[in-house]
Parts: C-alpha cells; structure tokens; sequence
C-alpha cells in the first residue's frame, strides 16, 4: 500500500467513525433531523428484532421519535468496531460495512412518585444489547449510511417495569 493509499484508508475510517457516533448521538438526543441527515436518499433501517419496524430512513425517524419519548433518558454505547471498506485494486472504494455491538441502557418514563419527597430517579430500568451492521456509501457530502441493522440479542427491564 502506498503512503497516499494509506492516508486515505485512515481518513475514511475518521469520517465512518463520525458517522456512527453521529447516528448515536441523533438517537440519545432525539435529534431526528440530524438523524436522517446521516442517511443516503435511499437510505433505510431496520430495527425488527428490537420491536420496531423497517423502511425508509424518514419514515424510521418519525417511527423512532415517537417512540423514543417512552424514554426520557436514553444513551447508546457503540463499541467493537469492525469496518470493512470495499477494496478496489489495492485502493479504498465508496462503500464500507461496519459491525459494532451496543449497549443501550435507558429509562422508561414512569409517574414520579412524591409521597415520600423523594427526587424521581434518572437509573436505568431498560436496558438492551446487540449489534449494529452499518452499510455506508460515499457520497459528494461525505460518507453516509446506506443501511442500518438493528440485531437486538438481549434486553432487561428492572423495577416496577421490570415485574409486569
């Protein structure tokens, strides 16, 4: 590999690796403009295997911001980062993959409860794991993401959540 190839390499990896933490901060802050801003026009995300729904990018932010305000407090840990970018003749192309497991604890709105005077709590009373694929495509504005995957492998609720 050549010393340009292999800067090249290395600056798409920073630009993949904002996507993803881009795509984090737009769900845990409910920033659904940002959202599909990261997303190709034909971009889509399927979140099935975690109770949700697949299509369309546009039409997944407005499903995700609805639900979403079920969780007050909500922040995602993308972690394990395996990206694979397309290889063309010994020189980066414009598509990538990008597996990554996830952490995601969040809290269910409930009613605070101040009979005892108490602060509501902010903790965690859902929590789920799994793994992202993340397909990109490079485009005149940078990389964006083309597919999202959700593979939701575990979840846990806690509290009064937790005994239904």
């Amino acid at each position: 590999m050549t010393q340009r190839v292999e800067l090249s390499t290395v600056m798409d990896r920073l630009a993949i690796d904002s996507v993803i933490t881009g795509y984090a901060v737009a769900v845990d802050d409910g920033n659904w403009l940002d959202y599909r801003a990261l997303f190709t026009p034909d971009g889509r995300a399927d979140y099935r295997t975690a109770g949700g729904i697949e299509g369309p990018a546009g039409e997944v932010a407005g499903w995700l911001a609805e639900t979403m305000r079920l969780f007050p407090v909500r922040q995602h840990f993308i972690v394990n980062r395996r990206l694979r970018l397309e290889n063309l003749n010994g020189d980066t192309g414009d598509r990538a993959e990008l597996q990554a497991d996830y952490l995601n604890p969040m809290r269910l709105e409930t009613e605070p409860d101040h009979s005892n005077g108490a602060e509501q709590s902010t903790a965690p009373n859902f929590e789920s794991g799994g793994r992202y694929t993340f397909s990109l495509r490079r485009t005149e504005g940078g990389w964006r993401l083309l597919a999202v995957v959700v593979e939701e492998k575990w979840r846990r609720t806690t509290g009064a959540h937790g005994a239904r």
